[in-house]
């Protein structure tokens, strides 16, 4: 049966590669944009300005859509809100299979303090009596040499380690699941890297594998809030933050699952492999 598919998120990476590996396939696309004029003009795809928030656009955008791949919102303190109004305009719609980007661990009491949105939002998938498939991505790989600020990855991460997976594995991964939905109805997919590291192994291979030196520092939690004090950003959005080094600290990030290459058929990319990838794979000097 042939599938009308609707992707979000396609001006970000995440969801501009999914847009990009369907429609090179030769998959028809609608993809609700908030600003069409950043939005990708791809074979057979239509644009569609909506925002999670407007129900009323987003009912429209959704419009004759079957199957719908919904990357979650940036971090906001509406953003489950945003969420469930965005499932509710689905449902109205006419959608009837949500493939949802979820976050690896997801649940009301994850240390992760995001991860709870995540879970909420699954919920409310789960009762809108729409069909599911939820991708439980952990932590971008993209994001670890980014956690540096001068040179030293500060938190209250301890030894804990961390199954970091590549933005790409999990495009691959969403487009494996949007090509044929039926057969992935109602499961759950952890989506993680080959291997979990912790941050001072992070660093050293940062240091190792590109120009930058980077080393890691173990912090309490009263430290890391107050070392991120500059950036001026609300409390809950520090807390946030501190909170992936304590689900690191727990353990909660270190799942290593063989989802990746159940869904596309490859080893899920490493840090090494990345890094190497980025810079040549030249070695630091």
């Amino acid at each position: 049966m042939e599938h009308r598919i609707a992707v979000t998120g396609s001006t970000g990476v995440v969801g501009g590669s999914v847009a990009r590996i369907l429609a090179a396939e030769g998959v028809p696309l609608v993809l609700p944009v908030r600003s069409p004029d950043r939005a990708q003009h791809l074979p057979e795809s239509v644009v569609r300005r909506s925002s999670y928030g407007d129900g009323e656009a987003s009912r429209e955008a959704l419009s004759g859509v079957d199957v719908l791949f919904m990357v979650s919102a940036a971090e906001a303190q509406d953003r489950l809100a945003s969420h469930r109004a965005f499932v509710d305009a689905a449902r109205e719609a006419g959608v009837r299979h949500i493939v949802y980007t979820s976050f690896l661990g997801a649940a009301p009491e994850a240390s992760f303090l995001l991860g709870r949105d995540h879970w909420y939002t699954e919920e409310h998938i789960r009762r809108s009596g729409l069909t599911w498939t939820f991708l439980r991505d952990n932590l971008y790989l993209e994001v670890v040499p980014a956690l540096a600020e001068d040179g030293v990855i500060r938190g209250p991460a301890g030894d804990g380690r961390l199954s970091a997976v590549a933005q790409a594995d999990v495009a691959r991964s969403a487009a494996a699941v949007l090509r044929a939905p039926d057969e992935h109805a109602g499961t759950t997919y952890h989506l993680t890297g080959p291997e979990p590291f912790t941050l001072a192994e992070a660093a050293a291979t940062i240091s190792e594998v590109t120009p930058a030196t980077v080393r890691f520092e173990d912090q309490t939690h009263e430290e890391a809030m107050a070392s991120r004090a500059h950036h001026g950003a609300p409390r809950w959005q520090v807390e946030a933050w501190v909170s992936t080094y304590t689900a690191i600290a727990r353990g909660e990030m270190a799942e290593v699952s063989p989802d990746v290459e159940r869904l596309t058929g490859r080893r899920p990319v490493g840090l090494r492999d990345l890094l190497s990838a980025q810079h040549g794979g030249g070695t630091h000097a």
